[in-house]
């Protein structure tokens, strides 16, 4: 790719809370991106409000790799020998299969701690999903050192994922926490009678699996708090030298923000103003209502660790700024977390930080917005919120991730059972017209097809990559990427519809001609057939173009499509309350009905079936259903 090529693709906007606008984005070491994402704290299972935080993140984390990748031959000669180790005599066949299918990818991944082997596995199938094209497998995580799957069919048949940072062509350090030891942690192993460390890591296993389902990417890093609490002390014990913290007796250790004349310089609040977060504790004692606790003093039955301000545990906000400054040094690229974090968490951090180290920079500070449930921010503390898990129990988890994309990613999402009708209809539509063309390009090999691809699609192509970078480029303005791509799946929809009629009529005319002619037409390809290579060619550009922005958009999915396809049917039929038997029953009955000319009760029928997310379709051979894509108004 030529310089300015390139330096162009690599062009991206991000909005800086910090500043208040959208700014170019240069990493501070050119070529590679180091980004630090505020996690969970796993006292429960996580919401669809986490869901929006870490799939907008992981569509950035995706933005960087793809160029890095390409421009780097290395990794996949050992990848390649891997694999040919893994499938023996039958290698050959399996390099055939994946690339005639789409080709998909793999590369060594690390990953942060897990407790579950299989999880593991699951995490590892979603990092291979990230890579581009070689279709290996390697791991190298935990002891798990080699070339494992469980099964090589799992190799679907589609390219997969490679994110946007990545995509740009940026090598990552992505490192997203884990605060596993809080009030609430704490509370809640008591209720159920277990320790602080047993309650966390058995929730942070859940999340994990939540994103598995999500197709999140695992972070080059995980750090728990529990694991670096010698970061933590050492960066408190600085703050003190520096006159930048003091000790309130039988309270613990704070951080004094008047000694730190740039605090709320992120958040633009007042100091006159200001008021203590959700998590922070008045205390009369403090110098100052704002100031902040570094290190908290154990209470009897409480988990502690020895300090040498005693028996303790740290404050919410150090935590971040010892694990980010140990992982990515004092000054890094991105820090990102939901709107709700820029004040207290993120300004204490940059507080602590900058007071202990005055060399300590974020370049670029990005905030998500939140899921709103009955206009109200979904929050575990409100017990207003939906379970990932108990969403992708009645939608797919692509159809969740595409609903949470389709707003961008710094606007306030509104939950509603329409928008997710929507998405799940829409995915289908996609995933349905992805595995239609993949059946008819598996019909026909290369050297059959020596026609060009039609100009007309080949624009559609070229049209939808330019306004994909141009969409993403601005602030990853998925909105707008995702109805562009709309044009090259309709396209493809298109394609097969009329490549369909022309074979039908080559069918008809084959039937009416006599042996001889057919033989020496055989000879030579007919203008029809020349027609439909070029049906064949414009679906193979247009299933590449779609498969490759689902892919850097985390879309694609990992397993095949068929199967996709039929657990998006299934959950429609378990939102409708009804059964596949139940089904057929009622469009037998629909099908009657129009027999007998009563147009009125067919009628009827299909808008009952519609209301419940069922849309019919009146084929010559009978009548099919799918998921109904629901009307959707501009503000959902």
């Amino acid at each position: 790719m030529a310089g300015s090529e390139e330096q162009q693709q690599r062009e991206l906007m991000l909005f800086d809370t910090r500043t208040t606008k959208a700014e170019m984005f240069r990493p501070l070491v050119e070529g590679k991106v180091s980004m630090y994402v505020c996690g969970v704290t796993p006292y429960e299972f996580s919401h669809v409000g986490h869901a929006r935080a870490y799939v907008a993140f992981d569509v950035l984390y995706r933005r960087c790799f793809f160029l890095h990748i390409l421009g780097d031959d290395s990794w996949r000669h050992g990848a390649a020998e891997a694999w040919r180790q893994m499938c023996g005599d039958g290698y050959a066949q399996e390099v055939d299969a994946v690339w005639r299918r789409g080709g998909v990818g793999g590369s060594e991944t690390k990953q942060g701690r897990c407790n579950s082997t299989a999880l593991k596995m699951d995490m590892w199938q979603v990092a291979v999903a990230a890579s581009y094209p070689a279709g290996v497998l390697v791991e190298e995580h935990a002891g798990l050192v080699g070339a494992h799957t469980r099964q090589a069919s799992w190799l679907g048949p589609q390219v997969l994922d490679v994110r946007y940072l990545k995509y740009l062509g940026y090598e990552v350090e992505y490192v997203r926490n884990f605060t596993d030891i809080d009030d609430k942690i704490i509370r809640r192993a008591n209720e159920a009678g277990e320790t602080a460390t047993s309650l966390s890591s058995w929730f942070i296993d859940e999340f994990l699996r939540d994103m598995v389902e999500l197709q999140c990417l695992p972070p080059t890093r995980e750090p728990r708090v529990t694991e670096h609490i010698k970061q933590i002390i050492d960066l408190i014990t600085k703050l003190e030298e520096k006159g930048k913290a003091y000790t309130i007796e039988g309270d613990g250790v704070y951080f004094s923000v008047d000694n730190f004349p740039e605090y709320l310089s992120l958040s633009g609040r007042s100091l006159d103003h200001n008021l203590p977060g959700s998590r922070v504790a008045v205390d009369t004692r403090k110098r100052t209502p704002a100031d902040f606790a570094l290190w908290k003093f154990a209470k009897e039955g409480e988990p502690f660790w020895e300090s040498p301000w005693g028996r303790g545990r740290p404050g919410w906000h150090i935590e971040c700024s010892a694990m980010s400054g140990h992982y990515l040094g004092h000054a890094f690229d991105i820090h990102g977390g939901g709107k709700d974090l820029i004040f207290p968490h993120h300004e204490n951090e940059l507080a602590q930080s900058r007071a202990a180290n005055p060399e300590s920079e974020v370049k670029c500070w990005m905030h998500n917005g939140f899921v709103n449930n009955n206009g109200q921010k979904m929050a575990k503390a409100d017990k207003n919120f939906f379970t990932i898990r108990d969403v992708i129990a009645l939608y797919h988890p692509m159809a969740l991730r595409l609903f949470l994309m389709r707003t961008h990613y710094r606007s306030d999402v509104n939950h509603s059972d329409v928008g997710l009708e929507f998405a799940s209809g829409r995915v289908y539509y996609i995933y349905q017209t992805l595995q239609d063309s993949q059946e008819v390009i598996s019909l026909y090999h290369d050297d059959e097809l020596d026609v060009p691809v039609p100009a007309g699609d080949r624009k559609v192509v070229d049209d939808n990559h330019e306004s994909f970078l141009r969409h993403m480029s601005n602030d990853l303005h998925t909105t707008g990427a995702l109805d562009e791509l709309m044009k090259p799946v309709r396209a493809m929809n298109n394609n097969l519809s009329d490549l369909k009629k022309l074979q039908q009529k080559l069918e008809q005319q084959q039937k009416k001609e006599p042996e001889k002619k057919k033989q020496q037409q055989q000879k030579k390809k007919q203008p029809e057939e020349k027609q439909e290579e070029h049906y064949v060619q414009a679906l193979v550009a247009l299933h590449g173009e779609v498969t490759n922005k689902l892919s850097i958009l985390g879309l694609m999915p990992s397993s095949p499509l068929a199967e996709v396809v039929k657990q998006l049917k299934e959950r429609a039929l378990k939102r409708a309350g009804m059964s596949e038997e139940e089904l057929q029953q009622v469009i037998e009955q629909r099908s009657a009905a129009r027999k007998r000319k009563e147009f009125a009760e067919s009628d009827r029928i299909r808008a009952e079936l519609s209301a419940r997310g069922i849309a019919l379709m009146d084929e010559p051979a009978g009548t099919l259903w799918k998921p109904s894509e629901p009307e959707l108004a501009e503000e959902a």
